[in-house]
């Protein structure tokens, strides 16, 4: 269970404090978010954060792989690239958004 789901009794047991500064135009649109998602200031903006947080550490282009694991792939990428049927008949077709 993510921090951005916890139920409200866990809610309740937070202990941590985080500070943080906002113009008066921020805070106007946060309290506006809040109270449209129904929800206190502060579970609004955490929520909000740890859903960006998550999204952050998903998002990570940077994988940690072993030596051989990475003599591997770079063997794989060096090889020529096979025949596939399908991709071919995929770039043969015209885009959606293209057909008129």
């Amino acid at each position: 269970m993510t921090s951005t789901t916890l139920p409200s009794a866990a809610r309740a047991s937070r202990s941590a404090r985080l500070g943080l500064r906002a113009t008066p135009q921020q805070e106007a649109i946060l309290r506006r978010a809040a109270e449209a998602a129904h929800k206190s200031l502060t579970d609004f903006i955490l929520d909000s954060a740890c859903h960006a947080a998550e999204q952050t550490l998903l998002d990570q282009r940077l994988f940690m792989v072993s030596g051989s694991q990475y003599s591997a792939l770079m063997d794989m990428l060096d090889q020529p690239p096979k025949d596939n049927a399908g991709l071919r008949d995929l770039f043969a077709r015209k885009a959606p958004w293209d057909a008129a």
